[in-house]
């Protein structure tokens, strides 16, 4: 008998949606994800966030745009996501 497949979990990278708080790094975007939280025992509901640099290799991402990035490779100490596409774009300039 053959030993079924797992499922493979480098097919699947992780895609998230954020806004772009920060662009001063060169080919590094600065990304905010905000969730929703229920508290366990008190029950509200409160938001929490979370920043991470992602790549972006055409510098295409502007401040405040809603941006999708996707989970890849370390590709330095605190960089493990790339940039994929702008959602949303952000009319400050």
């Amino acid at each position: 008998m053959e030993k079924e497949t797992t499922k493979k979990r480098s097919a699947e990278k992780r895609r998230l949606q954020g806004t772009v708080v920060s662009t001063k790094m060169e080919k590094t975007i600065t990304v905010r994800i905000d969730r929703k939280v229920k508290h366990p025992k008190y029950g509200k509901i409160y938001s929490v966030s979370k920043k991470f640099k992602a790549h972006d290799e055409k510098g295409v991402a502007n401040m405040g745009d809603v941006v999708e990035i996707a989970e890849i490779r370390p590709l330095s100490t605190d960089k493990r996501w790339m940039y994929v596409r702008t959602i949303t774009q952000s009319n400050a300039k």
